[in-house]
């Protein structure tokens, strides 16, 4: 149940937006290259509703329609990705050229995501050109766009790709690598610094990265169990963070990397201006449990966290989750943790009267003003999603927008949260310009 109290006020100048991905929501799949997830919608039980994205949200088509509603929410930033296969394509750029044109005078922030997902077809992760090649195409992007931007993210959730994509098979490409998956990992992290160099050299600056991180709870206080959660918050969390902000790789991970380890983690290490983290759950993790999870054995099971509601998603509810991961990098990091942005937090309800979605920022929103109170210096947030979309192997069955859209007609309707995001957004200025 949302509390009656207003949401606590945020410090001036705090960034508030919402996210989207280019796959997710463009359709006007014929105008670009293929993806790697254009191969893998394709094939049969693959994706829960045996649907694509090739039309999604049509949102090249209604971006402007789309800008509206960021402008009637009153963020002060939209997060988009950029798709790769679209700019390899003629006349692919003008799309975003005229979209960030459109958000501007909007008075909206563009915050473009370089990758989110969708890898050209006949690229690998798992080779170290891909790393360069992405390097070429971020120059490419702020050759055009980068007189109007200020803030950069160069990869989504790496660690997703890689378990998802490459290590289990449940998402594009469709591997299951399992462990032989870590060079997808090395080549992503170094694709990144090669980027953060590339923009640096075209003028970018507010450059970062959108990592996905959670809390690690171990099952119980039995020491398997404890080893278990050890090692899943390596491979979900510290795997992905600590050569970003330390330099090296958790024990026991770097030698098993590919190529001149040492060399690349200088180009990984390439100072942040930021560190996005998306949120969405804490994990609770223990020993194997007998069975295969994933259709794969594991050396650690994911155990149900009871006692919390949970989404349509099935992920439990746990704000104050949150407040420990923030306060728990700034403790492990320290003056390495440049300035944070929650670059993704939301949640998958169906319905116009998502009362159960109001109730999650709400107390997502608690948790994050808790963690400012500790002393993590957080800038920004953004609510995933602007618009229910296309939710990768899900399909259309998960509805995380504050936007519904009927995928029939294309039909966009403003959700009550929305009217409470926008509210929210309102109470902020006010207070600010009361200051």
């Amino acid at each position: 149940m949302v509390t009656t109290n207003p949401v606590p006020r945020f410090p001036a100048g705090f960034l508030w937006g919402v996210s989207t991905s280019a796959h997710q929501i463009e359709g006007s799949a014929e105008a670009r290259e293929p993806s790697v997830w254009d191969v893998f919608t394709d094939r049969p039980g693959r994706v829960r509703d045996g649907s694509t994205a090739a039309v999604a949200c049509d949102h090249c088509r209604r971006y402007r329609e789309d800008v509206a509603l960021l402008a009637g929410l009153g963020v002060d930033a939209y997060r988009f990705s950029v798709s790769w296969p679209r700019v390899n394509s003629p006349g692919g750029l003008d799309f975003y050229d005229r979209l960030t044109d459109e958000l501007c005078a909007a008075g909206v922030r563009p915050v473009p995501t370089l990758f989110h997902w969708d890898l050209p077809l006949g690229l690998d992760w798992r080779e170290r050109d891909t790393a360069a090649r992405f390097a070429a195409y971020a120059a490419r992007v702020a050759d055009r766009l980068g007189d109007r931007i200020s803030t950069w993210i160069t990869l989504n959730e790496p660690a997703e790709h890689t378990l998802l994509g490459h290590a289990l098979g449940v998402h594009a490409p469709g591997e299951r690598l399992l462990f032989d998956a870590l060079p997808v990992v090395h080549h992503q992290l170094l694709a990144h610094g090669l980027a953060v160099r590339a923009l640096r050299a075209a003028g970018a600056t507010g450059i970062g990265i959108a990592n996905s991180h959670g809390p690690t709870w171990p099952a119980s206080d039995d020491p398997a169990d404890r080893e278990a959660a050890g090692f899943y918050d390596v491979l979900l969390n510290r795997m992905f963070a600590d050569p970003l902000l330390l330099g090296r790789y958790p024990d026991g991970i770097g030698e098993l990397m590919p190529g001149d380890v040492a060399a690349d983690l200088a180009v990984i290490a390439e100072p942040l201006d930021f560190y996005g983290v998306n949120y969405y759950a804490p994990t609770r993790v223990g020993a194997p449990a007998g069975e295969h999870q994933f259709g794969a054995e594991l050396p650690f099971s994911v155990r149900r966290i009871e006692g919390r509601p949970v989404t349509d998603s099935g992920w439990p509810v746990v704000p104050e989750a949150l407040t420990e991961l923030l306060t728990g990098f700034r403790a492990r990091y320290g003056d390495r943790l440049p300035p944070v942005l929650i670059t993704e937090n939301g949640c998958a309800y169906d319905g116009l009267d998502d009362q159960a979605r109001i109730a999650y920022l709400d107390g997502h929103l608690r948790a994050l003003h808790e963690a400012l109170a500790a002393g993590v210096d957080v800038r920004g947030y953004f609510v995933w999603s602007l618009l229910d979309n296309f939710e990768w192997a899900e399909g259309y069955t998960r509805r995380f927008g504050l936007v519904h859209v009927d995928f029939t007609t294309q039909r966009r309707t403003p959700k009550a949260s929305y009217g409470w995001f926008r509210d929210v957004l309102r109470a902020q200025g006010e207070s600010e310009a009361q200051a």
